[in-house]
């Protein structure tokens, strides 16, 4: 039973790594064994946190990706095979929500400018699960063998105030993880997502504090709302991730989201 987390042999594709919460998931993936390809846009820290995962035992590379561009999808998926073997396990972090988006008396939503619609599903669903899925997903299946973690959001169940176009996007990546579910389990190819609640990070920072640091009334009304109390932690994140990736723990799981959100979801009155 306790090897049921361990990924050694795997080869584990985390998108969007070097942010907060994929970070995270790819330094414990690396810890359980599996050799960690940092997938991001960002160079920098995208280096930075590969060099971590290596100065603490595990192995790392960092490959170059916008997730917007088929093309370098494809090319860092060949050079993760050259470097560290095919990919197991993909791990989708990429997204975010364009600022222009953000309902508010200010901008109401009938203002909200159909190109700035369309850069959340493009960053959410599109570049966030689609075009990865396109690009890692046909190796997996060819192999008969591979784990898909899609990042979902709270508000792809129950619409978010503020935040309309994002919440949109999240759904459609749901209802994307479904149909591949459906469509890959018979080639081994399992794919889930997870539901993360309030993880300040960021991207929704300016959402959920003020100018100073302190938390605006948002945060408060999060708060209420979730019968913990208070936002999660990335490290909260990590066992969800975990029993997904296992071909060991979840290997009769798929279709599945799991939701990390202290109870967010289940808050009524």
């Amino acid at each position: 039973m306790k090897n049921l987390l361990d990924l050694n042999g795997e080869v584990a594709v985390v998108i969007g790594a070097a942010g907060v919460l994929a970070g995270a998931i790819a330094e414990a993936f690396a810890e359980a064994g599996a050799r960690v390809a940092v997938l991001d846009l960002n160079a920098e820290k995208g280096e930075e946190r590969a060099q971590k995962i290596n100065q603490g035992g595990g192995r790392a590379r960092f490959f170059f990706c916008n997730v917007l561009e088929r093309e370098t999808l494809r090319k860092a998926n060949e050079e993760v095979e050259s470097a560290l073997g095919a990919p197991t396990i993909l791990l989708n972090g990429a997204g975010g929500n364009d600022p222009k988006t953000t309902v508010s008396d200010d901008n109401p939503f009938e203002n909200i400018p159909l190109e700035n619609w369309r850069r959340n599903f493009d960053l959410n669903l599109v570049g966030g699960a689609l075009l990865p899925c396109q690009v890692f997903g046909p190796g997996m299946v060819a192999r008969k063998r591979g784990s898909i973690i899609n990042i979902a959001s709270v508000s792809a169940h129950i619409p978010l105030s503020k935040v309309v176009s994002y919440s949109a996007s999240k759904a459609a990546v749901l209802s994307l993880t479904r149909f591949l579910a459906r469509e890959w389990a018979r080639h081994g190819v399992r794919v889930n997502s997870i539901t993360p609640g309030f993880f300040p990070a960021e991207q929704n920072r300016r959402l959920l504090f003020n100018e100073d640091g302190t938390p605006n009334a948002r945060t408060q009304a999060v708060w209420n709302h979730t019968p913990m109390g208070r936002f999660g932690e990335a490290q909260e994140l990590l066992g969800a991730a975990l029993f997904l990736a296992s071909s060991k723990a979840s290997s009769f799981v798929t279709g599945a989201d799991i939701r990390v959100d202290g109870g967010f979801l289940a808050q009524t009155i």
